[in-house]
């Protein structure tokens, strides 16, 4: 069986430990959360990964723009 996130250990690290109010802390989004627990991140794309992105999923000729 997979375990789950300690929410409890996690909100009281949030509350006490990080000085957030609740509403604050149940706003973040993991990887916020994470970052301001000090735990690494995955570390940026660099080119390669966005080259090999770009071949894998090329962009369609006379698509529209997402803007």
């Amino acid at each position: 069986m997979k375990a789950g996130l300690h929410w409890p250990g996690l909100l009281r690290t949030g509350l006490q430990v990080l000085g957030l109010k609740p509403w604050e802390f149940w706003a973040l989004t993991p990887a916020e959360l994470r970052l301001m627990l000090g735990e690494a991140g995955q570390a940026p794309m660099g080119r390669a990964r966005l080259e090999e992105l770009a071949a894998a999923f090329p962009d369609r000729k006379g698509e529209a723009d997402h803007g």
